[in-house]
């Protein structure tokens, strides 16, 4: 059965790995809304910020089709493969990035339009060109690209920002290497033949882990620091401890010397607590 023609462009876009993007645009969105924020911005939104970090990926894959050639994870790619020139993808992302402001432009705000032409530019530019091949600690500062879509949403609502969009947007600064780093032990050897730092294949295990945790601690107050600042009932305490208490168990795991497998139960765990925390906000938004 032949594929949709559209299938190679929409696999550019890494779509899987936007979604969690957009989980955590809704707690913003609600929470600058006090309740529920209007369908128009919303939508806008959620639209806006798929196209820009479609693009932001897009651009990804056409700085890195070498390297991805060498990684098994990666090797079906279509650039790879070949199903897109270069060119087309090109075309392609600069369709999204400009579609996505003017979408910011039109329906929210400048605010919004400014902190998403950032984005797509910090992800570009200083991850992906000037980070990702230089420095072990890459996804620590190249992550805060991951954490603009909530400072976007917020700001999309509110024209601003506040202490609680601040302390969300550390929520996923410090949530992103734990989760990144538990992929990079699995597909440890796909990185070391790219050539790419990543902490895990630069540096020993117990060093991995010492980052881990602490980043995890990080993670862990930040959220604590968006319950007391939004002044969330104490259920949501609960289930916050709850949520960090998981991932403390599956660090530990990791620390037994489960290796790959139990690096694999930790990234997912980590999807859990940020997809699970981002509701909770979103509740506790629409109860307050």
């Amino acid at each position: 059965m032949k594929s949709s023609p559209i299938s190679p462009y929409i696999a550019l876009m890494k779509l899987r790995v936007v979604e969690l993007l957009l989980v955590t645009t809704l707690p913003a969105l609600f929470l600058a809304a006090k309740g529920v924020p209007g369908l128009k911005v919303t939508v806008a939104t959620l639209i806006g910020g798929t196209l820009a970090a479609g693009a932001s990926n897009a651009f990804n894959m056409i700085i890195e089709v070498d390297s991805d050639r060498l990684m098994d994870r990666t090797s079906k790619r279509p650039l790879v493969t070949g199903q897109i020139t270069e060119q087309a993808a090109f075309i392609f992302a600069s369709a999204l990035t400009l579609s996505s402001l003017a979408i910011f432009k039109i329906f929210t705000n400048t605010y919004a339009t400014v902190l998403t032409a950032a984005a797509i530019v910090f992800y570009v530019l200083f991850y992906t060109i000037g980070l990702k091949r230089r420095t072990s600690q890459n996804i620590v500062w190249g992550g805060i690209a991951g954490c603009m879509p909530v400072l976007i949403g917020w700001a999309a609502v509110a024209d601003g920002l506040s202490l609680t969009a601040w302390l969300f947007f550390l929520v996923i600064f410090f949530w992103t290497p734990p989760h990144f780093w538990a992929l990079a032990i699995k597909y440890k050897d796909d990185y070391a033949a790219a050539g790419i730092p990543m902490l895990p294949v630069v540096a020993s295990m117990k060093s991995v882990e010492k980052q881990m945790w602490l980043h995890t601690i990080g993670m862990i107050i930040a959220s604590l620091g968006v319950n007391y600042s939004e002044k969330l009932p104490w259920w949501c305490w609960v289930v916050t401890a709850l949520l960090a208490g998981g991932f403390i168990q599956q660090l530990l795991r990791i620390r037994k010397g489960d290796g790959g497998k139990a690096a694999a139960k930790l990234f997912q765990w980590s999807i859990t607590y940020l997809s699970a925390y981002s509701l909770l906000l979103v509740i506790a938004a629409l109860l307050k």
